[in-house]
């Protein structure tokens, strides 16, 4: 494993089901240079997998579920950071080999 490298990618789901649609995304990519571009959310016309179920099929694995979000009485429908955070990781050739 001396030549991969960590990835991490975080999925924002529409709802708590590993199966739901992606919503926002960022990609934090350990396999390029530092000074390398990092895919974001709004970059991409389209997410990089349509749900973490689609991410785990193609090899990423779940490091953190959402907790669920309590709210307080009368702010239900109050907006906020998006409630459903998962973050995922999977290992990958770098980019540069030789750079260890």
């Amino acid at each position: 494993m001396a030549n991969t490298r960590q990835q991490i990618l975080i999925l924002h789901l529409a709802e708590p089901d590993l199966g739901a649609a992606t919503v926002a995304w960022a990609l934090f990519d350990g396999t390029r240079p530092a000074g390398d571009q990092q895919m974001q959310a709004g970059d991409q016309a389209q997410p990089p997998y349509a749900s973490v179920v689609d991410a785990m099929y193609h090899g990423w694995r779940v490091l953190q579920t959402p907790r669920l979000p309590t709210y307080p009485r009368g702010a239900e429908y109050e907006t906020g950071p998006l409630p459903w955070e998962y973050v995922l990781e999977r290992f990958a050739a770098a980019d540069n080999a030789n750079d260890d």
